[in-house]
């Protein structure tokens, strides 16, 4: 070997970067797509929830009739959900939800094949808060009813009718119990949507 020579050593690069291809580490952009695609998937699944949630309501609270036969079939007491205007209210109101969370699931299937996608989550956003509203109403009110139905109050004279009617009040009180399920999902929805426009 003479003194002027000298020996290089290559180093072979690394396979990605001879190909031109990218170091397989997500961006912070890809992270964040995945997370928002993950937040409308589950957004899907709990509209799912909620429909069930609601349809149920108010489908218990709109077939909630009995009648108690005394002495001969002319002389009966009957109790109905259209006796109180409170509980036909809830009826429509829950129908109306239902509805609602039904047409709102193309928008949610949005969110996850364009997670980036501004406009249908903030639809989703304050459409969400007006179905909380109502269910909120509905469901409480009903409640109102449901607890005299049990103990009554004796100031105004209304007296409790569960002992007698006792298949009736068991499915009004399932009904409002679901329509309470229905203001969780709701509530937890429009939580899920505040997180996905929140910006980084």
């Amino acid at each position: 070997m003479k003194s002027g020579d000298h020996s290089t050593i290559d180093v072979p690069e690394s396979g990605a970067v001879a190909k031109g291809k990218a170091p397989l580490i997500a961006t912070p952009r890809e992270q964040k797509s995945g997370l928002k695609k993950g937040m409308g998937i589950f957004d899907f699944l709990l509209r799912l929830g909620a429909i069930i949630a609601a349809l149920a309501a108010a489908a218990t609270m709109g077939t909630s009739d009995q009648t108690l036969p005394f002495f001969t079939q002319f002389f009966q007491f009957q109790a109905s959900y259209d006796d109180l205007p409170t509980f036909t209210f809830f009826v429509i109101a829950m129908a109306l939800t239902g509805g609602y969370l039904v047409l709102s699931l193309p928008f949610s299937i949005v969110t996850i094949v364009r997670p980036h996608a501004v406009a249908p989550r903030l639809l989703l956003f304050i459409l969400d808060i007006v179905a909380l509203t109502l269910t909120t109403a509905a469901g409480a009110a009903a409640a109102a009813i449901v607890y005299l139905a049990h103990n009554g109050n004796p100031n105004t004279n209304w007296l409790a009718i569960c002992q007698q009617f006792g298949d009736f009040c068991q499915k009004v009180s399932g009904a409002v119990v679901a329509s309470f399920v229905t203001v969780v999902v709701l509530m937890l929805l429009i939580l899920l949507s505040g997180f996905a426009l929140k910006k980084p």
